[in-house]
């Protein structure tokens, strides 16, 4: 076991899934508070479907990389962040990436639909996308914010967020507990 979290063995994954516009990230930012609460540590993996930077033009790491480093790590009294260049690499199964990740008690993967962890599947029919569950095995709930009938999944109310958690929680039979609480 590390000192900063639970065995790697153990970590919980569970993924939020759907198209953009569903409101993934929302329901994170929403989730991570109501799971807290409950006693748990939580991390996030977020995918990025285009070309992003963490770093900016004329701070001494942004010249490190342009320079050709392979890796730059930055740190501070407040936090570090490691940023690695892939430079013609392929990008990294979101395996490879948990695996670089401090064990937590879950860990929330934002994106990666394709992948084989199971997931939520954030879906708004007002975006006039389809579902990915028929096709998606490993979708295991739906949450969204008008009636899906016929679902093979669980559906739920992409408004409630206590329910939300409640799902993940026993989902991934984590035990939460509220903080304070012995």
């Amino acid at each position: 076991m590390s000192r900063t979290g639970a065995p790697k063995d153990t970590m919980k994954i569970f993924g939020l899934a759907g198209w953009s516009g569903a409101g993934k990230t929302t329901l994170i930012c929403t989730l991570i508070p109501a799971l807290t609460r409950r006693g748990l540590r939580v991390s996030t993996l977020k995918h990025a479907h285009h070309a992003f930077d963490i770093d900016t033009p004329g701070k001494d790491s942004y010249e490190h990389r342009q320079a050709g480093a392979t890796e730059v790590m930055v740190a501070s009294a407040n936090r570090w962040a490691l940023v690695h260049e892939l430079r013609g690499a392929p990008e990294p199964a979101s395996e490879e990436l948990v695996g670089r990740m401090t064990p937590v008690d879950l860990l929330l993967i934002e994106g990666f639909k394709r992948e084989t962890h199971d997931k939520l599947e954030v879906h708004r029919p007002t975006l006039g996308k389809p579902l990915l569950c028929p096709d998606d095995p490993h979708v295991v709930a739906v949450a969204s914010d008008a009636p899906l009938p016929g679902l093979s999944v669980p559906q739920l109310d992409l408004n409630n967020v206590d329910a939300i958690a409640a799902f993940i929680i026993a989902h991934c039979r984590l035990t939460g507990r509220a903080r304070g609480a012995a």
